[in-house]
């Protein structure tokens, strides 16, 4: 089916939907400039010291970083922090918003991102579902006990060079051991699942009073299929932006568009006539 007639249906599901189930990956913070970190070419172009290491992402996505070399674990979680603090969301936010407006029950985000790019963008934060949690949040390294705080009060200075954390990294307010990001990380059995859990709570109160979802998925992979699986077992029809995975598991009742996240979006905001 051509671009066009698949871009049809879409418009059609999304006139007839009464509420919005965004689910998006990491291909949805690429247009805003944000790394892409699928395989090491993309994670060590990111993080050259990491490189040079042959370090790979999920030694350094790992709570046991925290403990072996604290200051490299903050030195890469302190980059992150600051680089997503300091990006804008591309426009393609805002056009999902629109996409939403007059939808009877509005907007819903279930999200792996941890980089909260769509409370920047202006979604309200008590209908975004972080699944890997938020890197704008911190709990204990030991998980002394079930405590979520905000992560604003720490401001890393980060030799980037060397992706190390300069000065002291951030404490256990409760016990004085380390602080780490609040972030579903591999092999990760000490994560705080509490905030993320109040979260997906309340999605499951809002599905339950929509009646004709549409779920739009944008930038979700197969590596770790965590919201390509929530996007096909949630809403009556499903719209997946995606350059290089855009297969669905039923062509009747999905649409796969080949496309990058914010293009994806641009043009299915005008089928629609909004733009």
């Amino acid at each position: 089916m051509s671009l066009d007639a698949e871009l049809s249906r879409a418009v059609d599901w999304i006139a007839a939907a009464d509420g919005l189930l965004v689910t998006a990956g990491a291909g949805m913070g690429i247009d805003s400039g944000l790394p892409d970190f699928r395989g090491p070419g993309g994670f060590w172009a990111a993080y050259p010291a990491l490189g040079r290491a042959r370090m790979a992402f999920e030694r350094i996505a790992n709570p046991a970083a925290f403990q072996t070399d604290p200051q490299l674990a903050w030195g890469f979680y302190g980059h992150r922090l600051k680089l997503y603090r300091e990006t804008q969301p591309h426009p393609g936010f805002a056009l999902l918003l629109e996409l939403a407006r007059k939808m009877k029950h509005g907007i819903w985000v279930f999200t792996s991102n941890v980089d909260g790019q769509f409370q920047k963008a202006g979604f309200p934060a008590d209908r975004i579902c972080e699944v890997h949690g938020s890197i704008h949040h911190l709990q204990c390294v030991s998980a002394c006990r079930d405590a979520i705080w905000s992560a604003d009060g720490f401001m890393p200075d980060v030799d980037s060079e060397a992706c190390r954390l300069r000065g002291e990294p951030p404490i256990c307010p409760h016990c004085g051991s380390l602080a780490r990001p609040n972030i579903l990380m591999f092999g990760d059995w000490g994560w705080v699942e509490r905030r993320t859990a109040l979260q997906f709570q309340r999605l499951q109160q809002w599905l339950s009073a929509v009646h004709r979802p549409i779920c739009l998925e944008i930038g979700a992979g197969t590596h770790i299929p965590t919201v390509r699986h929530f996007s096909e077992t949630h809403g009556e029809r499903l719209i997946r932006i995606n350059p290089g995975e855009p297969e669905v598991p039923d062509e009747q009742n999905a649409v796969g568009l080949s496309l990058g996240g914010y293009d994806g979006l641009r043009r299915l905001a005008e089928a629609c006539g909004i733009g």
